[in-house]
Order: structure tokens, then C-alpha cells, then sequence
């Protein structure tokens, strides 16, 4: 089992090469001319360049080559099919965000390229085969329904992680924390034997949680560089690979005594709720808005709401940010101690996380400006 220092060094890696490689990108960008310029449903102000996921790419293929060589996930590599299939698929998804960034293409040839990437995932052993329904039973998934449903919980995630990516440094950050998340609870499951040493789940994390690091620097408000859908498709299709390894491939139950019913895959669900919840509600959205195709871009995603409802750019993406460590802290408790008592400090934090969101915009707007005369009903003195 490799230790913190082998996992802190290898996302440091990827962090490293991601940080490097990224003006690289920005130049590249610039020179050719792939640029986003301020539209109606953007907002940002002025021409970005958007092409940090080759930049990503690299620094990923940086900590994974990096991983190899320091021999401490040796057994990781004894299924080298796995992690070679895993890059594979990230470097196909990657070059089909990249040539939509270059020259868009249409909603389905993006389609396609997410089912080639997870057929890929499926083909190397990382697919989907058991699905644990809460209250129920344990469903093991036939080859043919084990693959198609890899292929669309990475049309999910690719999907959730791009149009989350609509702030600076706002998907780098959600994805950054869900996948640190990630490597401490398969590190957990493996130590209390639920994962074999060779699952790749906790290695994945680790490496997306450094190119996120790596790339948050650049991308933060005001963001020099964009991900683009390079990056934004590749994040999704790890997070699928990272996530179907911890939790689709084992029937055990732990996850915690008091919560033994959250069965591994539904802990990606609750850690990557703020992005999953707002595809979801974008899906229907468009659907029940006649006339609106489902592929149709808006500007009602939930960092849009958020900022019509008063807040600045980087107090969205701080809420946006809180959300998601606040539901990842709500998994590693019980994960940890095996009490649900958690829920307690957490559904606290969750209530003031809202007050702060619904009334910080009011307060601000009622709050008398510097130098202003506030009236009252006291009388004149004499």
C-alpha cells in the first residue's frame, strides 16, 4: 500500500507539470487564435484564451509516468491495461474538446466522443458491474449493462464537470476537492481491505486532484486561461474512471457503521452534487421550456442564479466551493469514525452556508454606503 508521502509526491508532480506547461498553453492559444471572447452568456469581460487542457493532459501523463517509475504502486501497474486504458481514454476525450475549442462541433460528435471514451474505460476491466440500490439489494450488471452503464455515467460526469465550468477556477475547485475526497476514502477502503491494492481508483484521484492544483493558479479570477472542453471532458472522464474503480467494483457494504446503507457509488454522488444536481436541473429545464433543445446553451446554471441574486464572481465560486467540501465532509466522517454523528456540525454548517447565500446579497444593498446621510424619525436637536 503506498503512503501519504508516495501520493503527496506524485500530485505534486502533476501539479508541478500542469503549472508549468499552462503558459505554454495560454501562448499557444494566443498565437493561434483560440480565444473566447465575451458573449451574451459568458461572464467574463474580456478575451480569454481556452486551451489549458492539453496542459492538463500533460501534467496527468507527468504524475502517472512519475507514478511508475518510484515503483510504490507497483501493484496498481501489475494491471497495466487498466491505467493505460484510463489514459487512453483521457487523451481521447481531451483531443475531442480540444478540436470543439479550436472549431466547435456539434452536441452529438461530443456525444460520441464521451461513449468512445467510456467503450475504452469498459474494454480495460474499469467498468461498472456492481450497483448496490440502498435498502435493497446488491445488482450485479451483466457485461452488456456493466458497459453501457460506464458509458453514461461518464456522459453524466463529462457532462456535469463542463457546464459546472462556467466561473473562473470554479470547475478546477469543485473537481480539485472531490478528488482529494476521492483518494482519502479509497485509501480508507483499502486499508480496511474493501479495495484490493490493485485498484487504480485511488491513483486516478490523486493524479487529477495535482492538475487541478496545478492549473487553479492560472485559472482563478481573473482567470489567464480557460480549460476549455479539453480540460473540462477530460476532468469528467477521470472522475468517471476514479470513481466507478472505488465504488462499482466491490460489493461490500462498509462506507461507515451508521450510514453501512450509502453504498460506495453513491459517495461520488453526494461529493459531486453541486455539478450533478445542476446538469440535472438543466435537463429539465430545457426539456419542459418549449421550443429549448436539451443541447441548447443558457444562463440559468447555478452559478448564474447566484449571481443574479447579488454575489461577486468569487463569493459564487467560494459558495460553490463550500458546498462541495461540505458534502465531501459529510462522506469522510462516518467514513473515518463509524458514527453518524457528523451530521449534526454538518447539517449546522449546511444551514448557515444557506443563510449566508440568501441573505449576504441583502444585507450588502441595505448597508448604508460610506459618507450617506441615513435618515431617521428622531427630532432635530435644539
Amino acid at each position: 500500500m503506498p503512503g501519504a508521502i508516495a501520493y503527496l509526491t506524485v500530485g505534486g508532480v502533476a501539479a508541478i507539470a500542469t503549472f508549468i506547461a499552462t503558459p505554454l498553453a495560454r501562448k499557444t492559444a494566443e498565437r493561434f487564435g483560440v480565444i473566447s471572447a465575451p458573449d451574451d452568456r459568458d461572464v467574463h469581460e474580456l478575451p480569454t484564451p481556452h486551451l489549458g487542457g492539453p496542459a492538463m493532459l500533460f501534467g496527468l501523463l507527468a504524475g502517472a509516468l512519475f507514478a511508475w517509475l518510484i515503483g510504490d504502486f507497483s501493484e496498481v501497474f501489475s494491471a497495466r491495461s487498466e491505467i493505460v486504458g484510463v489514459l487512453v481514454a483521457a487523451i481521447a476525450m481531451c483531443g475531442v474538446g480540444v478540436i470543439d475549442d479550436v472549431r466547435p462541433i456539434s452536441a452529438p460528435a461530443k456525444i460520441a466522443g464521451m461513449v468512445i471514451a467510456g467503450s475504452v474505460l469498459s474494454l480495460v476491466g474499469v467498468s461498472l458491474v456492481v450497483l448496490r440500490i440502498p435498502f435493497v439489494d446488491v445488482v450485479l450488471l451483466s457485461p452488456d449493462l456493466a458497459a453501457l452503464a460506464t458509458v453514461l455515467w461518464v456522459v453524466l460526469l463529462a457532462n456535469a464537470i463542463n457546464l459546472i465550468d462556467g466561473l473562473d477556477g470554479l470547475a478546477t475547485g469543485i473537481v480539485a476537492i472531490a478528488a482529494t475526497t476521492f483518494v482519502i476514502y479509497a485509501i480508507r477502503l483499502t486499508n480496511e481491505g474493501v479495495l484490493f491494492e490493485e485498484n487504480p481508483g485511488s491513483l486516478i484521484a490523486v493524479l487529477i486532484a495535482g492538475v487541478c492544483f496545478g492549473f487553479l493558479p492560472h485559472n482563478a479570477h481573473p482567470a489567464k486561461i480557460f480549460m476549455g472542453d479539453g480540460g473540462a471532458l477530460m476532468l469528467g472522464v477521470l472522475l468517471a474512471a476514479a470513481t466507478v474503480s472505488v465504488g462499482g467494483r466491490t460489493d461490500a457494504a462498509y462506507s461507515g457503521q451508521s450510514f453501512f446503507f450509502f453504498a460506495p457509488l453513491l459517495i461520488p454522488l453526494v461529493i459531486l452534487g453541486v455539478p450533478i444536481i445542476d446538469v440535472l436541473f438543466a435537463i429539465i429545464r430545457r426539456i419542459a421550456t418549449p421550443g429549448l433543445s436539451v443541447t441548447t446553451a443558457d444562463k440559468d446554471h447555478l452559478h448564474h442564479r447566484l449571481l443574479r441574486l447579488g454575489h461577486g464572481h468569487r463569493r459564487v465560486v467560494f459558495i460553490l466551493w463550500a458546498w462541495t467540501a461540505l458534502l465531501s465532509g459529510f462522506v469522510l466522517w462516518p467514513t473515518y469514525s463509524g458514527r453518524g454523528d457528523g451530521i449534526v456540525p454538518m447539517g449546522i454548517a449546511g444551514v448557515c452556508l444557506i443563510l449566508f447565500t440568501l441573505l449576504h446579497p441583502r444585507l450588502q444593498t441595505n448597508k448604508p454606503k460610506k459618507n450617506e446621510i441615513v435618515a431617521d424619525d428622531r427630532p432635530p436637536e435644539l
